[in-house]
């Protein structure tokens, strides 16, 4: 049975950062809507050309068009034994397709784990975040002033603005909190405190996932 694990988290919670680490110790495919899309652009996927042309446009990528794409996706060869999902899926008609998609495909029961972080822990955190206005690496308040990989200046990133990390925070919370209620009540959703150490959270979140398994037994 894989070991199959959504990744949710509002933006600063660093659950990219977790997904990615706890995807590499346990050999399995990080997989985001991102990526995926890029990787179907890049096989001339219909479908990611069509959302492409949507997102150059300015417009909102409907749910059926990433459903799409993510089905694309979960049925290559390497998500047998495993996936983490980071960024899917964002409406409840996205979570509703998605589970219908794993029991079509025989991939087993999800895992949900929602990283949580106060509100105020999350401005700090992303007021604090820094990006290299030359080569686009992000750095924290501890790098300084220069870029470590190009020695280019860091920047506050134009997203992570006092009131537009508040806007963004309260998109996420409207349309993700209807997301983690649709998983809540599953005896395979966890949840992690986020607001500790990086390697505090790390321990907890492969913990957590463990206990998750064991319990859809």
């Amino acid at each position: 049975m894989g070991l199959n694990v959504i990744m949710m988290g509002p933006p600063g919670a660093g659950k990219g950062t977790q997904a990615g680490q706890f995807a590499r110790e346990r050999g399995l495919p990080k997989i985001s809507t991102g990526d995926i899309l890029r990787e179907a652009i890049k096989d001339q996927n219909p479908t990611a050309l069509a959302a492409k042309a949507h997102m150059d446009r300015g417009e909102l990528v409907d749910d059926g068009m990433i459903i799409a794409i993510v089905a694309d996706r979960l049925r290559k060869p390497d998500v047998k034994s495993g996936f983490v999902l980071d960024g899917f899926p964002r409406t409840v008609a996205q979570a509703r397709a998605l589970d219908e998609l794993m029991e079509r495909l025989g991939l087993g029961p999800l895992i949900v784990v929602d990283v949580a972080v106060p509100d105020a822990e999350l401005v700090r955190r992303l007021a604090d975040r820094r990006i290299c206005s030359a080569c686009g690496m992000n750095a924290g308040p501890q790098d300084g002033n220069a870029c470590t990989a190009c020695g280019g200046q860091l920047v506050q990133r134009t997203d992570d603005d006092r009131s537009v990390v508040l806007e963004r925070l309260k998109v996420y919370q409207q349309s993700t909190t209807p997301v983690l209620e649709y998983y809540r009540d599953r005896p395979t959703f966890r949840v992690v405190n986020g607001a500790q150490t990086p390697e505090r959270v790390a321990f907890d979140l492969n913990a957590r996932i463990d206990d998750a398994a064991a319990a859809r037994r």
